[in-house]
């Protein structure tokens, strides 16, 4: 009676399943991320990965089993209301300079374009504040890429769902973010990243999913997988488990 009521997991993934003509390229996806955990979906290209984010944020029908987000069916579009998204190919609009870009983004996410704010991320992830006036078309990748992350960083969404967030990024950039990403889940943010950088995940979330052939081969901590399969290896433990006949 006087226990706390458990919190809803930020995301829940039940039973689902995803299937396009006769291939079922999601098998009944059992999957819980807590509030404020740094979580990652690791996978081969076509393993499944984008596909469930898509079907997380309501792009595709689901052919069985629920979402939820926060507790609330994933097709309500309230429930999306505390979470922003960068997708795996990010394209600005090529007509917008990138400072009219982070404005419109703060417009459609409903909060207030801090001047200082963005400039003070520009600065923290290597960018050069004078590229705000630039056209993104004469951004490269990587600033590209920059760019769709501070538009995810400065909505005042605290659950953030990054497609790849370290596509094109150089070593030094992937350091940069992955330390920023460290300073939100010490606000309590929750990050939910589908990636196939082993080191990143070792080094920056607490747990992770390995989605293979439509199903989940593991859940659990980086060092959970190594003990699993008996090696020191991230990389190594995650060849052994999609490799494993289990069922």
């Amino acid at each position: 009676m006087g226990s706390e009521e458990r919190q809803p997991a930020a995301l829940s993934f039940d039973k689902v399943v995803k299937r396009y003509g006769a291939r079922t390229v999601l098998d009944h996806i059992d999957l819980e991320v807590a509030a404020g955990e740094c979580f990652a979906l690791v996978g081969v290209n076509g393993a499944g990965k984008t596909t469930l984010i898509k079907s997380l944020l309501d792009f595709t029908d689901l052919d069985g089993g629920g979402i939820c987000i926060h507790g609330e069916p994933h097709g309500e579009t309230a429930s999306r209301r505390h979470l922003a998204f960068l997708p795996e190919r990010f394209i600005p609009p090529h007509y917008f300079t990138a400072g009219d870009f982070l404005k419109y983004m703060a417009q459609l996410h409903g909060v207030p374009y801090d001047a200082r704010e963005v400039e003070a991320l520009y600065e923290r992830l290597d960018l050069d504040k004078g590229s705000l006036g630039q056209a993104v078309r004469r951004y490269s990748k990587g600033m590209v890429q920059k760019l769709g992350l501070i538009a995810c960083f400065l909505s005042g969404r605290r659950l953030l769902v990054l497609d790849e967030p370290m596509s094109g990024l150089d070593p030094k950039a992937r350091a940069l973010v992955k330390s920023y990403l460290r300073a939100l889940k010490a606000q309590g943010y929750t990050i939910f990243m589908a990636t196939h950088l082993l080191n990143d995940v070792e080094t920056l979330c607490d747990r992770l999913a390995i989605l293979h052939g439509g199903r989940l081969r593991f859940v659990g901590t980086p060092a959970r997988c190594c003990l699993e399969t008996r090696t020191d290896d991230l990389e190594q433990a995650y060849l052994a488990h999609i490799s494993s006949t289990r069922e």
